[in-house]
């Protein structure tokens, strides 16, 4: 895996986008940065992160994805080698919170963004876009972010962590394509709050009970709902009250 590293920059994802753009980039190519001043999160959200104490980074990954069916199959492996690598470190209650953010108990301490672009040869490539709160103490008017040092007291350091994560996503990402079903099955035992009785609000405020199913192969939030219906919802459709 090729590194660049980077002291500030605008958007990790950005920079590699356009770094694809003008050459040859090889497969599993990584940037990170120790600041990005405009941070992307899903939907055109804004992720902030303290400079020095986090990890941002972004990872080219191309000549895997041969059916636009897999893309959401990409954001499960990529959200279970993160947790796989948490869980090494005994972070309590690591979750993955539909769509993209990674949890300990209640709190958010990673989210991940996939941007995607296809060629007319059929070729797919992906920029995967993580965040991680290592070791930052203050969110300022962030109720819910934490980050590891708040959740154990500990220090990390964040070039051993970030090979680590690296190294769990390129051994996921070959398992994608011929063991499918039991990504599936280990992402829904990973999934945050699922089976859980609880509040949700849709996108034009109303609230309602509902028990998350499963999520589906596109990508959609299965609910069960008090009338014994299941109904599905797309991002930004649905928002979880916790």
């Amino acid at each position: 895996m090729h590194i660049i590293k980077l002291s500030a920059i605008n958007s990790t994802n950005d920079f590699l986008k356009e770094l694809v753009a003008q050459q040859v980039v090889s497969n599993f190519t990584i940037v990170v940065a120790e600041s990005q001043h405009s941070g992307k999160g899903q939907m055109g959200s804004v992720w902030v992160s303290e400079v020095g104490k986090n990890l941002t980074f972004s990872i080219l990954i191309k000549d895997l994805i041969v059916d636009v069916k897999q893309l959401y199959t990409l954001n499960i492996v990529i959200s279970l080698a993160i947790i796989s690598v948490l869980e090494q470190y005994k972070i309590p209650s690591v979750r993955i919170k539909w769509p993209n953010d990674i949890m300990s108990g209640n709190h958010k301490i990673g989210g991940i963004l996939i941007e995607n672009s296809f060629k007319s040869d059929g070729e797919v490539f992906s920029i995967v876009g993580i965040g991680l709160n290592i070791n930052q103490m203050h969110f300022e008017n962030l109720p819910n972010a934490s980050s590891l040092k708040l959740k154990t007291g500990q220090d990390y350091h964040l070039e051993e962590i970030l090979q680590e994560l690296c190294l769990s996503i390129k051994q996921f990402i070959l398992k994608m394509n011929f063991q499918t079903e039991s990504i599936w099955n280990l992402y829904h035992q990973k999934l945050f709050k699922i089976g859980v009785p609880m509040a949700f609000e849709d996108k034009n405020g109303m609230k309602f009970m509902g028990i998350i199913q499963q999520v589906s192969p596109q990508g959609l939030l299965n609910i069960l709902l008090e009338n014994d219906t299941v109904v599905q919802f797309g991002l930004k459709e649905v928002k979880m009250l916790y």
